[in-house]
C-alpha cells in the first residue's frame, strides 16, 4: 500500500494542481458592470457586442459621435479615393499591370504610377483588426476627448463630470419601501446602508451579504403609525440612532437589535426646561461625530436636546432657540458641526441659529441670522474647516454662508423646488462639490434630478436625471466607497439609487452586482402538501353546541321577550329619560296638559297638615316603638283666658 501511495504521488506531481478540478465558468466584470449602465450614460455606440473604446472597428460616426459634416466628408473622400477625382483619365483606367508591391522598409516607392493621394502608412495592430481594413481618417483622440465638440450642456455634463471625477456611469437601485425614502445612513466603512421611508419601516442592507437580487437582510418598524425622518450611525458605527414622527427616539445596534427608548416628557408643563424629554414629534436627529455616547434631536415642541445614551431617562441638556415672539416655533433640523463642538439649528421661522459648546453656555445662540429663509429649513451642512454653512429650504434655495460674515450668503441657488422635510444637502470627500436633490413639480417635466455646485466658483457643474417620476429627497457621497447614494420615491413606491463607476468606485456596489444569486437546488423544493381533512365536509362536520346560541338570544330583547328596563337619568336611543318620564305617552301627556302637576300651587304647610289627623290616629314610625313606655303627656293649660279677664 505504501508503495502504491508513493507511485501515485510520484505520477500525480507531474500535473498541475488544478488538473481534474471542474472550474466554475464566471460571468466577466465588463458584462455584469454593462447591465447597471445608466440610460443616459450609454450611447449608440454601446449597442454593438462588447466592444472597447479603442477598437478601431467602428464607425466614423461611433468612434467620432461630434464630428462636423465636413470632416465627415473629408475622412469619406479618404476612404473612397475616386471622388477626389471627378474627370479621371480613362487611358489610366484601362491599363493592366501587376498589383502594387508594399511599401519598402526605408519608405521609397518603386516608378510606378500611382492615383490618388498617398495611402496612410499602416497600423501597428492592423493584422489584429476583425475586418482587417486600413485606419480611415486621423489617430482617434483620447476616449476622455470624444464629445469634446457638442453643446455647453454636454460640456459641462461631460468635462465638468470627469474634471471632478464623479461616478455616474453606473447605477444600482435598492428597492423594497412602499413610499418615499425619507432618511438615509451609510455606516463610515461603507458596507451597510439604512433607509427609512414614509411607510414607518427602515431597511438594513449590507454590500458584503447582499447579492445581485439587492434585499434587504432586515426589516424594522420603530415606531408604529410614524414616519421615519432621520437616521444616523454612532461614530464607531455599532450603534444607530433612528427618530421618527412621535417623541422618542430609539437606539439600536449594527444588528437592527433595540437598546433603548428615550423617555417622553409631560405635556402639561408649560416651560420645557423641566420636562424630562421631548413632548411632542422628533423632527431631526444626529450622533456626535466625536463623542460616541453624544446625541442631538430637535422637536416640533420647539427645542433641541442633548442626549447621553446610557441614560435613557434624562436629557443632559436643552436648548430654547430666541424667538421673535413668545410662543412654541417647531425646530426643523439640526446639526453637528465636524469637531463635535457647535451645533446649529433651522428654526420654523425660517431663522439660523449656531451655540457653540463651552463651559456656562445656555440657550442664548452664538450666532443668530433671523431672516435666513423665507420657509422652513430642511437641512444645514457645516464645511469640515467649520467656515461654510450650508442651508436648504421649503423656498426652492440652497445658501452658502460664510461664518465669518454671516449677515449675507455667499451664494443663493434658486430654482430647487423642494416639496419634503428631509431634503438635505452634502458634500463630496473633497468637499470640491455640493449636492442637493429636487422634487418633482405638477407641471414640470424633468423629474427629480440631483444637482452638483462647485463650492469655490459657486456654480452650477451638472444636473443629473435620477428618476422621471420619482422626487429626489436624500443624498450621500461616500468617501471610502467613492459612490454616490440618493433616495427618491412618491407615495406609491420608493428606493435608494447608488451611481457608481468600475474605475474610479470601490467595494459598496460594486461587490455585490458582482455576486450572483445562488441557483436553486433540488433540496430547496418545498412541496406544497395537500390536506386532507375529513371533518370539513359538511356530511362529516359536528353539530355546532346550541349553548352559545341560546346565550346570544337571551342577550337579544326582541328575541328573548325581554321587557325593556326603565331607564336612570336622561334618555338615548330614542327613549325619555325618567327625569321627564320613562315612557313616551306619560312624556306626551305632561306636555299636552293632560296631566296636571298640582303641587306647584299648593301652600306646603297645608299639604303637610293634611295628614296630621291621619298620623295621630295610626302613627307608623316613632311613636308605635314607645307607645308601652312612654309616660302619659301632661301639658300645662294656657292661662291666656284668666289674662283675658
Amino acid at each position: 500500500m505504501e508503495e502504491e501511495a508513493e507511485i501515485y504521488d510520484g505520477i500525480r506531481a507531474q500535473f498541475p494542481l488544478s488538473f481534474g478540478k471542474q472550474s466554475k465558468s464566471q460571468t466577466p466584470l465588463e458584462s455584469l458592470h454593462k447591465s447597471t449602465l445608466r440610460a443616459a450614460a450609454t450611447t449608440p455606440s454601446t449597442a454593438v457586442d462588447d466592444q472597447k473604446p479603442s477598437s478601431s472597428s467602428r464607425s466614423i460616426s461611433e468612434v467620432f459621435p461630434s464630428i462636423s459634416s465636413s470632416s465627415k466628408a473629408w475622412l469619406d473622400t479618404l476612404k473612397n479615393p475616386n471622388r477626389n477625382n471627378p474627370n479621371p483619365n480613362p487611358s489610366d483606367d484601362m491599363k493592366i499591370r501587376p498589383p502594387r508591391p508594399p511599401l519598402a522598409e526605408n519608405g521609397e516607392e518603386d516608378d510606378g504610377e500611382m492615383i490618388g493621394p498617398p495611402p496612410p502608412p499602416p497600423a501597428a495592430d492592423e493584422d489584429e483588426d476583425d475586418d482587417g481594413g486600413e485606419m480611415i481618417g486621423p489617430p482617434r483622440p483620447p476616449m476622455g476627448m470624444v464629445g469634446s465638440d457638442t453643446e455647453d450642456d454636454d460640456e459641462s455634463g461631460g468635462e465638468g463630470m470627469e474634471a471632478y471625477r464623479i461616478p455616474l456611469s453606473n447605477e444600482i437601485v435598492l428597492k423594497g419601501h412602499t413610499k418615499v425614502v425619507s432618511a438615509l445612513a451609510v455606516d463610515h466603512t461603507g458596507s451597510r446602508v439604512l433607509s427609512g421611508s414614509y411607510d414607518y419601516t427602515v431597511r438594513m442592507y449590507d454590500f458584503q451579504g447582499m447579492n445581485a437580487r439587492l434585499e434587504s437582510f432586515r426589516q424594522l418598524e420603530p415606531s408604529e403609525g410614524h414616519q421615519v425622518r432621520s437616521l444616523s450611525w454612532s461614530p464607531t458605527a455599532d450603534r444607530f440612532l433612528c427618530v421618527t414622527g412621535s417623541a422618542q427616539a430609539k437606539i439600536y445596534d449594527r444588528d437592527g437589535l433595540t437598546l433603548g427608548e428615550f423617555v417622553k416628557g409631560d405635556m402639561y408643563i408649560r416651560d420645557l426646561k423641566n420636562t424630562k424629554g421631548h413632548i411632542t414629534g422628533l423632527t431631526c436627529g444626529e450622533w456626535n461625530p466625536k463623542a460616541k455616547e453624544t446625541i442631538l434631536t430637535s422637536s416640533e415642541d420647539g427645542s433641541l436636546r442633548i442626549w447621553d445614551v446610557n441614560d435613557f431617562t434624562s436629557q443632559k441638556q436643552v436648548i430654547k432657540p430666541k424667538l421673535a415672539r413668545p410662543g412654541r416655533v417647531p425646530v426643523t433640523t439640526c446639526t453637528w458641526d465636524r469637531e463635535g463642538k457647535r451645533i446649529a439649528g433651522g428654526i420654523g421661522d425660517g431663522s439660523i441659529q449656531i451655540w457653540n459648546l463651552k463651559s456656562g453656555w445656555g440657550s442664548r445662540p452664538d450666532i443668530h441670522v433671523t431672516n435666513g429663509h423665507s420657509d422652513e429649513i430642511t437641512a444645514l451642512k457645516f464645511s469640515s474647516d467649520g467656515r461654510i454653512l450650508l442651508s436648504r429650504s421649503f423656498d426652492g434655495t440652497l445658501k452658502v454662508w460664510d461664518l465669518r460674515q454671516i449677515k449675507d450668503p455667499l451664494k443663493v441657488f434658486e430654482d430647487l423646488p423642494n416639496h419634503y422635510a428631509q431634503t438635505n444637502i452634502a458634500f463630496s470627500p473633497d468637499e470640491q462639490l455640493i449636492l442637493t436633490g429636487t422634487s418633482i413639480e405638477r407641471d414640470s417635466t424633468t423629474g427629480g434630478l440631483l444637482c452638483f455646485y462647485d463650492r469655490t466658483k459657486l456654480e452650477l457643474v451638472s444636473r443629473v436625471g435620477i428618476s422621471p417620476t420619482f422626487s429626489v429627497v436624500q443624498c450621500a457621497w461616500h468617501p471610502k466607497l467613492n459612490q454616490v447614494f440618493a433616495t427618491a420615491g412618491d407615495k406609491r413606491q420608493g428606493g435608494t439609487h447608488v451611481l457608481y463607476d468600475p474605475t474610479l468606485s470601490e467595494r459598496g456596489a460594486l461587490v455585490c452586482v458582482a455576486r450572483a444569486p445562488r441557483k436553486k437546488s433540488v433540496d430547496d423544493f418545498q412541496p406544497q402538501p395537500m390536506i386532507h381533512n375529513p371533518h370539513a365536509l359538511p356530511l362529516f362536520r359536528d353539530q355546532p353546541s346550541r349553548k352559545r346560541q341560546r346565550e346570544k338570544i337571551l342577550k337579544d330583547p326582541l328575541k328573548s321577550h325581554k321587557p325593556e328596563i326603565p331607564m336612570n337619568g336622561p334618555g338615548h336611543g330614542g327613549r325619555v329619560g325618567q327625569t321627564k318620564g320613562s315612557l313616551l305617552t306619560q312624556y306626551l301627556l305632561k306636555q299636552g296638559g293632560m296631566i296636571k302637576e298640582t303641587w306647584m300651587d299648593e301652600d306646603p304647610r297645608e299639604a303637610i297638615l293634611k295628614y296630621a289627623d291621619v298620623a295621630a290616629k295610626e302613627p307608623k314610625f316613632i311613636a308605635p316603638a314607645y307607645a308601652q313606655t312612654q309616660p302619659e303627656t301632661i301639658f300645662e293649660k294656657s292661662d291666656s283666658e284668666e289674662e283675658d279677664k
